[in-house]
């Protein structure tokens, strides 16, 4: 085809100042279902944090679990899998199992991993403490302790190796404070702190079903969530079952209903009476814990906040 001439170009211009030209219509991105929405959420809010803070390289406590594991698929998608590492740090009460499903999980991603017993320490620690906890009954302390000494190795190799650590905990366990102060809550990124637990559990199976093989081990998914601090512990040895508990956390934290409304829906009272007492507790563990994406109506931090020192309850 034949370019125009210099005469053919000024009518053209022209007649586009005039409004004779058709304007294309905008373009309209593509719908995401509710989970790829979620995802790329995460995935956006990850790679803004790491790096307009300076960051190149992130880290993870890898327990096997399925929140670490989820956890790590998301930073591989916001950084890549070369500046995602991944650390496993059994204790005398990790299961092989979950050993060999976070090693999996970092085969699957392409990460770099390593192995960082923390037998030694705990050793040391129960040896040091020994003495003043002497005729005292072990408790949740020594199950603290365990984690305490992981988030010490993790902002160590933060420190040397300017890696920012990111949490595993979800939305569920945020709000009835389970975790530990100085342990799992230590870190710079929370990536699940408004995803509740059964959204993990979504998340993980979505993105397994966009590769051709597995990312997330299923065994990470199917296997009963545990802390693994004490032996044959399990989750719902110390909260409802999820599938209960995400229901009622959803109404008593992002719908703001009171403990009567939830009765008048037919949950328990005991229970109730537990987790709502639990949410508002947990307040000053919330305020001592790293920030993270909002996905949700609600999530903790600047939308809801509670008194730390009171006596209404």
């Amino acid at each position: 085809m034949d370019r125009p001439s210099a005469a053919e170009k000024v009518v053209y211009v022209s007649s586009a100042r005039r409004g004779k030209v058709a304007i294309p219509s905008p373009a309209m991105a593509p719908s995401f279902g509710d989970l790829e929405e979620v995802w790329s959420a995460l995935v956006l809010a990850t790679r803004d944090y790491v790096h307009k803070n300076g960051f190149d390289e992130v880290v993870i406590g890898l327990s096997g679990g399925v929140d670490s594991s989820l956890v790590a698929a998301i930073a591989v998608d916001a950084l890549g899998a070369k500046c995602v590492h991944g650390i496993s740090m059994p204790s005398r009460y990790s299961s092989q199992g979950s050993q060999d499903d976070a090693k999996q999980l970092a085969l699957n991603l392409g990460i770099d991993f390593s192995t960082i017993p923390i037998e030694p320490a705990h050793a040391a620690f129960t040896e040091m403490l020994d003495p003043s906890f002497s005729g005292l009954a072990p408790d949740l302390t020594e199950e603290n302790l365990q984690s305490r000494i992981r988030g010490v190795i993790l902002m160590a190799l933060s420190n040397k190796r300017a890696w920012l650590v990111l949490t595993t905990g979800n939305k569920s366990e945020t709000s009835v404070g389970y975790s530990t102060l100085y342990g799992d809550t230590a870190g710079g990124f929370a990536i699940l702190k408004d995803c509740p637990k059964l959204l993990v559990y979504e998340l993980c199976r979505w993105r397994n079903a966009q590769e051709a093989s597995e990312w997330i081990p299923e065994s990470s998914i199917s296997k009963p969530p545990s802390a693994e601090l004490r032996p044959n512990q399990t989750d719902d040895e110390s909260l409802p079952p999820y599938e209960l508990l995400d229901g009622l956390l959803e109404a008593y934290v992002e719908q703001d209903q009171t403990a009567d409304e939830l009765l008048s829906q037919g949950y328990d009272s005991a229970i109730v009476e537990q987790i709502t007492r639990l949410v508002d507790l947990a307040e000053y563990k919330r305020r001592q814990s790293p920030p993270g994406p909002r996905i949700s109506e609600k999530a903790f931090g600047k939308d809801r906040r509670l008194p730390i020192t009171n006596r209404y309850r």
